[in-house]
């Protein structure tokens, strides 16, 4: 089991990467590497690491309560590898974790994929008023999975996603709420000289399409993909979409 400072990471290298960027996948709150599809975590011609964060999945240690503490995790485990710089691509607060890194560590990022993101990561007061009650729990995996697929998303998806945030202890989910709630770098966004790349579902509940298009409004030379009829798990609903999105951003990165 592949593990440097502390956090599990699922590697994949597709062919001969030759001079292309290594590709490190971020999950979002309450989840593990296995919320990246295996079409993303499989991208051909790259080398990409999927981890769990601290405290998620099979990784060690605790999970944090600020995106700064994230990020200066992902830092010590990028020094652990000897990598030096990389192409990020987060998903809701995993995106939040690449837009810290694309601002204090600039010189560690090749270029930034945002997945359901947004200069803000409010998360809704009832919610975390639940959160914050470990008898609930239950309740809250199960609000949290509805509102985060699309209309026509299978009810397996949504089965096996409730299951899988399940494993996630209710101390380091509401830890991540409040991470996420406390973020916040709408007037920063111009600092950003990354190569970008904004993903979002259409029909997406937790992160809205508006707040995509005010992240590529924002950032300089930003690109939007919106994907038709998916909701907040857009990776999981469409991962072909994701995939080929990803793939094109990617071909434009020198390394």
């Amino acid at each position: 089991m592949p593990v440097a400072a502390d956090l599990y990471y699922h590697i994949y290298e597709g062919g001969q990467v030759g001079q292309k960027p290594p590709v490190i996948l971020l999950h979002g709150a309450g989840g593990t590497h296995l919320y990246w599809p295996s079409d993303v975590r499989r991208l051909a011609g790259y080398r990409i690491y999927a981890l769990d964060l601290p405290g998620h999945g099979k990784s060690g240690g605790c999970g944090q309560q600020s995106i700064a503490a994230y990020a200066g995790s992902i830092i010590d485990w990028l020094d652990a590898l000897g990598l030096h710089s990389a192409v990020f691509v987060g998903h809701s607060m995993g995106s939040a974790i690449a837009l810290a890194l694309a601002l204090d560590f600039p010189e560690r990022v090749l270029g930034v994929s945002l997945v359901s993101s947004g200069a803000r990561l409010k998360v809704n007061p009832a919610l975390l008023e639940i959160a914050a009650n470990e008898a609930a729990f239950q309740t809250v995996v199960e609000l949290v999975v509805s509102w985060s697929f699309g209309a026509s998303a299978p009810a397996q998806l949504l089965d096996l996603a409730a299951r899988r945030m399940a494993e996630t202890r209710p101390a380091v989910l509401y830890g991540d709420f409040q991470a996420c709630n406390l973020f916040d770098v709408t007037t920063r966004l111009g600092e950003i000289q990354a190569p970008t790349l904004v993903i979002c579902g259409s029909d997406d509940r937790m992160t809205p399409l508006r707040y995509a298009q005010y992240l590529a409004d924002h950032i300089p030379g930003a690109r939007l993909a919106a994907v038709p009829g998916a909701g907040h798990m857009v990776m999981l609903e469409q991962p072909q979409a994701v995939a080929v999105a990803l793939s094109e951003f990617l071909a434009g990165i020198s390394y």
